[in-house]
């Protein structure tokens, strides 16, 4: 009798259903594989069986799709997205609003793919099985503040640097093969001279090579200065934007606008995903690496990282060791030791990445307030 109620079916049903969706098989680990246009998507349950697979495009109709489609096989537990960085950025923060954790899954080692092969599905599977043992468990970059608008500044600067050492590099290879008269007037061993002599330039003469190379430094001189006037703008962006983010971290010795902004985007919005200045000093490639065997005991250079990071803690230890008495005191004493500069400098970047970690952190937890 007791069951014809209409309350405890009820209740029994609801408890059924819990039990259902509590089931391994039925909790999922969702792995993607990001491309430019479209994301394979690959699901697993807890107990390690392929659930199921398909393919999304990538936009937010398509990351819809992607959750409707993993919610009708059962409950979506965490996600793992290669190039949560790239391709997979808008997928993160998509599934980053829905409260579901999300992991960066880095491509397998050489060996395993070459046994298992190299498909998009099988990529998406193994970031699944990554995620679901633990192996991947990097947080990805928020990339929604202040240190996502200093690397957009970074990646436009480095490309205008990088044009404008083209530009003046080209200037002196079509100089250094002109005529003499040519070369002798306008090849200055000063850029800025160079640049100011070829920019001025009307004629060379009426022959169809002397035309050319006329109009061709011009253009190269214009480019120059172009690249030069970009570099000023965002030269003076990132340091009102560094200013206004990281106060802190530019009163460190030896840290300037651009340095502290290279350390801030090699850290994220949410510096707090890394562990402590260990993972920071990793991160930054200055954290030496175990090369021990047997009976010798001894660490090697650390190749990995940000190589960025790595030399924006270079230019800071440079700066100290030519400047700061107490690094002074202390290259004296390590170089006594019998340390080579190289050694001494490895050695002062992985101090400089403990001192200023705690620094950017403080920094980025207050301008996060307002």
């Amino acid at each position: 009798m007791h069951l014809q109620c209409p309350v405890l079916l009820l209740s029994i049903l609801e408890l059924e259903s819990t039990m259902d969706i509590l089931s391994p098989d039925k909790q999922l680990i969702l792995g993607v594989d990001t491309h430019l246009d479209i994301h394979v998507a690959v699901l697993i349950n807890l107990i390690g069986q392929v659930v199921s697979h398909s393919e999304f495009p990538t936009t937010q109709e398509g990351y819809q799709e992607l959750l409707r489609w993993c919610h009708s096989f059962g409950s979506l537990q965490k996600a793992g997205v290669e190039g949560t960085g790239t391709y997979g950025a808008g997928l993160y923060r998509f599934l980053a609003k829905q409260q579901i954790p999300v992991f960066e899954v880095n491509r397998p080692n050489r060996l395993k793919r070459r046994l298992q092969g190299k498909s998009d599905t099988i990529d998406a599977e193994n970031a699944a099985r990554a995620t679901l043992a633990g192996e991947a468990k990097a947080i990805p970059k928020q990339q929604n503040g202040s240190v996502e608008a200093l690397r957009f500044l970074i990646v436009t600067r480095r490309g205008a640097v990088k044009g404008k050492t083209q530009a003046i590099n080209q200037v002196r290879a079509l100089l250094v093969t002109a005529p003499d008269d040519v070369r002798k007037q306008y090849l200055q061993t000063s850029p800025h001279a160079c640049i100011k002599a070829c920019r001025s330039i009307t004629s060379l003469g009426d022959t169809p090579l002397l035309e050319a190379l006329a109009l061709s430094l011009t253009l190269l001189a214009n480019r120059w200065l172009s690249f030069t006037d970009e570099l000023k703008k965002i030269d003076k962006r990132i340091k009102a934007l560094t200013q206004k983010t990281a106060s802190s971290l530019l009163e460190q010795y030896g840290v300037g606008p651009y340095v502290a902004a290279t350390l801030l985007v090699t850290a994220g919005d949410n510096p707090e995903r890394l562990k402590n200045e260990a993972s920071f000093a990793a991160l930054c490639g200055v954290s030496p690496k175990e090369a021990s065997s047997g009976k010798t005991i001894r660490h090697r250079l650390n190749r990995g990282g940000s190589r960025e990071a790595n030399n924006a803690l270079w230019t800071v230890s440079l700066i100290r060791m030519r400047s700061d008495p107490r690094t002074q005191q202390y290259v004296e004493r390590r170089t006594a030791e019998g340390r080579s500069t190289k050694e001494i400098q490895r050695c002062l970047k992985r101090y400089i990445a403990r001192e200023i970690f705690p620094v950017i952190l403080r920094d980025l937890e207050g301008s996060a307030q307002y």
